[in-house]
């Protein structure tokens, strides 16, 4: 018989939480989802009581959480909840097998939760990881598995959260001093931080490989081991909720805006991902590539833009698409070129697609959702890439660019046949009003840039 394959560390059974509620090593446990900004939201349970009713029955959370914009306020023109259907509740089913312990936390485990409709228990179409899960169901009706990695940057600054709230940007302190890229002596600066994250997040289900300076003061990316996608945008959400709070509690704050000053690089999400069959990888039949990689890196590069609010779902996502500055400016593939938006890397079972556009503000359920989707068209109606890029892409003034801005994005995803296709019109209509309620409230707001500008000199 095949060897059962072991399981993580912090990873749980039932059983496993009930013997550890026994014996008081655990109290709490995190019910988990995220909203369509991925962040999480949730209740904190007695963990007795999550045994002796969550489990079974699940929980229930007001419906209005996939409607708020980021200072959670509901927005009117949402198909799946208003003031005038009353804001009820939708249905919190968790997922048993991503029962964890939340390792940075005292004495709690988390889960992550489907969310469904309150009394059919049917998927919510919109839902971030009920897209996902759509995607991977067509993907199997294929034969396909997916393997995938969120590989994620962030800033790491000196000041609290709270004093991030009431300082001006300029007066903060980053956790660094110069450009570190790979410096092990500017990295051993936040090792107390840096290995209280790597060792919490080991000891919570989620694997890491490595942590590193980055190209930007007090910038740092930690890269978690590849897993399958689902499981991967689990565990790119718990490691920003894990980041967040440990920083917190160190009386530090870390951010994951995709671009947090002008003169500063983006922090990006490049995605790795590849297909799966049989246990073997489907893209490397060949050294070049098989048939299945090519259709579908070429499905992926023809969708790119009218999904790239998928990728990109924020107005400052796209201050980040800039020459010369890592982040990729224009639409096409390399190998191994940091200057593509889309750079193939690895070899045999190891070769896959790098996907440079996300920066670290995505969803990793709908980036990986929108993925798949444009990738399995390529597949299914036979897409040929184009040739492979050599060079400086940033000075390809031929190639198609990356959308400039969140508006230009949006009406590329409105005028997406593809995206209804492929989502259904519920999730488009849903995250286009998302993006244009984004829009809106950028386009109404007075900046510190305007003030500076206009203040005196107008």
């Amino acid at each position: 018989m095949p060897k059962a394959a072991a399981r993580l560390e912090g990873m749980l059974s039932v059983e496993d939480l009930r013997k550890r509620v026994r014996s008081g090593a655990i109290d709490t446990v995190l019910v988990a989802f995220t909203d369509h900004y991925g962040r999480f939201m949730g209740k904190r349970f007695d963990a007795s009581f999550f045994l002796d009713h969550a489990v079974k029955h699940g929980a229930e959370a007001c419906d209005y959480l996939l409607t708020v914009d980021m200072e959670m306020n509901p927005v009117a023109g949402y198909g799946m909840a208003s003031w005038q259907q009353g804001y009820g509740d939708f249905h919190l089913a968790p997922d048993l097998r991503t029962l964890r312990l939340a390792a940075w936390l005292d004495r709690t485990a988390l889960v992550v939760c489907d969310v469904l409709r309150r009394d059919s228990h049917e998927p919510i179409a919109a839902a971030p990881r009920n897209v996902l899960r759509r995607q991977l169901e067509r993907a199997a009706k294929l034969g396909f598995g997916a393997k995938a990695g969120s590989e994620l940057e962030y800033y790491l600054f000196q000041d609290s959260y709270r004093d991030v709230a009431h300082k001006p940007f300029e007066s903060l302190t980053p956790a660094g001093w110069y450009l570190e890229d790979y410096h092990l002596l500017q990295g051993a600066r936040t090792e107390p931080f840096h290995g209280a994250v790597r060792r919490a997040l080991a000891a919570s289900g989620v694997p890491v490989e490595n942590s590193k300076g980055e190209w930007g003061r007090g910038q740092h990316e930690l890269n978690i081991r590849y897993a399958d996608v689902l499981e991967m945008a689990d565990r790119h959400v718990i490691y920003k909720q894990c980041l967040k709070e440990i920083a917190d509690r160190m009386g530090l704050a870390v951010t994951f805006m995709a671009k947090i000053h002008e003169a500063q690089a983006g922090s990006s999400c490049h995605l790795h991902l590849s297909l799966w069959r049989g246990g073997k990888s489907a893209f490397a039949a060949r050294k070049d590539g098989s048939d299945t990689f090519r259709h579908f890196l070429a499905g992926w590069l023809a969708h790119a833009r009218e999904l790239m609010i998928c990728f990109a779902p924020t107005v400052n996502s796209y201050k980040r698409y800039q020459s010369l500055s890592w982040a990729p400016t224009r639409i096409a593939w390399s190998h191994d070129n940091r200057t593509a938006g889309f750079r193939v890397v690895g070899a045999g079972d190891a070769l896959r697609i790098e996907c440079r556009i996300p920066g670290a503000d995505v969803n990793p359920y709908l980036a990986y959702a929108a993925a798949l989707a444009a990738g399995l068209d390529g597949i299914a109606n036979e897409m040929e890439p184009p040739p492979a890029f050599s060079g400086d892409m940033y000075a390809a003034a031929d190639l198609p660019t990356v959308p400039a801005t969140l508006r230009e994005a949006a009406d590329l995803f409105e005028a997406s046949t593809f995206a209804r296709e492929a989502f259904g019109d519920e999730v488009v209509d849903h995250y286009l009003h998302f993006a244009r309620t984004e829009q809106a409230a950028c386009d109404g707001a007075v900046t510190d840039w305007e003030r500076r500008r206009y203040f005196e000199r107008i």
